[in-house]
């Protein structure tokens, strides 16, 4: 076993909205500052930033501000996939274009079932049309939203087809057991667990490190834990992180995250969601920010 000291942590960043339910970009861009200077990468437009709520326009504009604002395009991995094929190769594209070479493609969510085939079809068409050697595309596993999954088979024949293309996945399963197998079958091919507390056994295994909701609220703390990895400091650090990412599982993911940042800004551009989403009401705001404080948590320098 050997762990992957390239390791990293990045965070799927939540979007604010302004009281018409616009995008807040001035908002966005400063938290997404905040990330990248406590350590974290930004997957951004993945499941936790509302992006399936977001149009293209809105993310290839927010892309932009990233850019203008000097933020790295290499400390950013983009979620691009859509259900039209079109659509998905025209954000891959601007992504690129933008410096973004790193992308999180979801495949297709609306037609059930889908097999490999059809699967590999997908990827293999927004490789083939986007037709750039810069291109590095992150698979992205989340069947318990999508209803689609990416099978072993199917990792197996795109890193045989596209071996400097198709170079990762996030696996959002929640299934220790196929994220194992995906480290244990697929060795150099980097494999992110959707949750900082699974680091413990995933860095063994040569995980690439997470892409965590949780990573917008302790972004620092996590990027510190993976640092620590290997040395004593570690285990206190993974406790104290499992304990931030337990407590948020208690709660509707994307209105807690943000309900909390907005605790720690003061901004209520933060608290809103766009529908069928509800922002956190009293009954639940009460006791998260209980438990946040009886972990003695807090957002630093935000």
């Amino acid at each position: 076993m050997s762990s992957n000291r390239n390791a990293e942590v990045f965070a799927p960043a939540l979007t604010p909205l302004h009281d018409d339910l616009r995008v807040n970009r001035d908002a966005f861009v400063r938290f997404c500052r905040w990330l990248v200077a406590q350590g974290a990468g930004l997957a951004v437009f993945g499941t936790n930033s509302e992006a399936s709520s977001l149009s293209m326009a809105e993310k290839i504009d927010l892309l932009q501000a990233l850019v203008e604002a000097k933020i790295p395009p290499g400390r950013m991995m983009p979620g691009v996939g859509l259900c039209a094929l079109p659509e998905t190769i025209e954000l891959t594209r601007a992504a690129l274009a933008l410096g973004c070479t790193a992308t999180l493609t979801l495949p297709p969510f609306y037609y059930k079932p889908v097999d490999d085939d059809g699967l590999f079809a997908y990827y293999a068409e927004i490789i083939q049309a986007v037709g750039s050697s810069a291109l590095k595309m992150y698979l992205y596993h989340i069947p318990q939203f999508t209803g689609v999954g990416i099978s072993h088979a199917l990792i197996a024949r795109l890193i045989d087809a596209y071996p400097q293309t198709v170079v990762g996945i996030k696996d959002s399963s929640g299934d220790w057991a196929n994220t194992e197998g995906m480290l244990r079958s697929f060795p150099g091919f980097r494999v992110f667990p959707a949750s900082e507390s699974l680091l413990e056994k995933a860095l063994p295994l040569g995980a690439a490190g997470c892409i965590s909701a949780t990573a917008n609220v302790q972004p620092g703390a996590i990027a510190a834990a993976i640092a620590q990895w290997g040395t004593d400091g570690f285990a206190p650090l993974q406790g104290r992180i499992h304990a931030v990412r337990t407590l948020f599982q208690k709660y509707p993911m994307i209105p807690a995250l943000k309900h909390a940042v907005g605790r720690a800004t003061g901004e209520q551009a933060w608290r809103r969601v766009r529908p069928p989403l509800r922002a956190l009401d009293g009954g639940l705001a009460q006791p998260l920010e209980a438990g946040l404080s009886a972990l003695g948590f807090s957002m630093e320098a935000l």
